[in-house]
């Protein structure tokens, strides 16, 4: 009934927030807490709610449940499914408030920030130099290391 009514009588003493259900406010805490209560049995994981676990033991078990019906490809996590239909539906989400140019995953609007705002977060701590891209730093330590970018066997 509180669905409808939207009363919420379970608070946090902590924080404040208000939770429809007893459950609910029981893991808000573990947020407090730190309390992991759900762990792995083939690694040693360990999670604050159940949910979590489930969706990390698909990484040992291979199970991918999310099922694209338009072209057949399977996901472990249903968000991975949904960032997936953006292929198929065109829809780009993110935007960029300075130039207007759309992206599909918000990763893409935060490196093209990079272009007006001129951050550059990766630097190669052996000469300085400072890139805006981790993978123009991989390149540029190839070069001080002698590595070549593509080998062969």
């Amino acid at each position: 009934m509180r669905i409808h009514t939207g009363e919420r009588p379970y608070s946090c003493d902590q924080c404040g927030s208000e939770f429809k259900q007893s459950g609910e406010l029981k893991a808000h805490m573990r947020i407090h807490t730190g309390e992991r209560p759900y762990s792995c049995d083939q690694c040693g994981s360990e999670f604050k709610q159940s949910g979590e676990l489930k969706a990390h033991m698909r990484i040992h078990t291979g199970e991918r449940p999310y099922s694209c019906d338009q072209c057949g490809n399977k996901f472990k996590q249903s968000g991975a499914l949904r960032e997936h239909m953006r292929i198929h539906t065109g829809e780009r989400p993110y935007s960029c408030d300075q130039c207007g140019k759309d992206f599909q995953h918000s990763g893409n609007l935060s490196r093209h920030m990079r272009i007006h705002t001129g951050e550059r977060p990766y630097s190669y701590d052996q000469c300085g130099k400072e890139f805006k891209r981790s993978d123009a730093l991989r390149a540029h330590m190839r070069i001080h290391t002698g590595e070549k970018p593509f080998e062969c066997d």
